[in-house]
């Protein structure tokens, strides 16, 4: 396979992104062509559709051949069928995620790229294709979620004792209040006392959590 585009976002590694697209709608990104498919007739009709199907690689995981998994949402100590299940660790490598099309930006030096919003990949990500999102055909009403459907999203409250927050341009600012309040730790990790960290726009941003709130620790300009 060809790789057509690449992602780019605020969030240079996978910690601090949220599991799920539709938990990301606040993540702002460009998707960017690469030189061959770069010309507007690429494209060619998509300004008119609001969502797109974005197929991308896991360009940080190996390829596995698990018949089984430990899904994090599960606390990571339950194993499911990797053909039931979104993990990245599979025989090939491939994610899917609804986007927002925001906008479609016409450049001198990178031809059109896509303005979207929704991205639950990190920067950097490797994009083999691009479809229209067509309502009547991939909103199934009466689907159903199987082992997932009692989880729900966390909305954790953010504090920021030293305001931090202020350091950062506001819709930055926003843009990292909205992600830690989605509880970017793995759902295996309870302790109250651990420090994690994560690289978002150029901050290092470190913080801890009860499970009901996240607490700011620090907000660093990274070298």
């Amino acid at each position: 396979m060809k790789i057509i585009a690449t992602v780019k976002n605020d969030f240079p590694t996978k910690f601090g992104l949220p599991r799920q697209g539709d938990a990301a709608d606040f993540i702002k990104g460009e998707i960017v062509f690469e030189k061959p498919y770069r010309s507007p007739d690429f494209i060619r009709g998509l300004d008119g559709f609001s969502h797109i199907w974005v197929l991308w690689l896991f360009s940080d995981n190996p390829q596995s051949d698990a018949a089984t998994v430990r899904p994090p949402l599960l606390g990571g100590n339950e194993r499911k069928g990797v053909f039931a299940t979104r993990s990245s660790f599979r025989p090939n490598g491939i994610g899917m995620t609804a986007l927002k099309l925001e906008e479609i930006e016409h450049t001198a030096d990178r031809g059109a790229v896509l303005k979207v919003s929704g991205c639950d990949m990190k920067s950097g990500t490797p994009v083999i294709d691009i479809k229209p999102y067509l309502p009547a055909c991939d909103c199934i009403a009466n689907a159903t979620s199987g082992f997932t459907k009692p989880l729900s999203t966390a909305n954790l409250t953010v504090k920021d004792p030293k305001k931090l927050l202020e350091t950062l341009p506001k819709d930055k600012a926003q843009e990292l209040v909205a992600t830690l309040s989605q509880d970017p730790r793995p759902r295996y990790i309870t302790d109250q006392n651990r420090v994690f960290g994560f690289r978002f726009f150029d901050r290092e941003v470190t913080f801890t959590s009860d499970g009901e709130t996240v607490q700011i620790i620090s907000i660093n300009k990274t070298k």
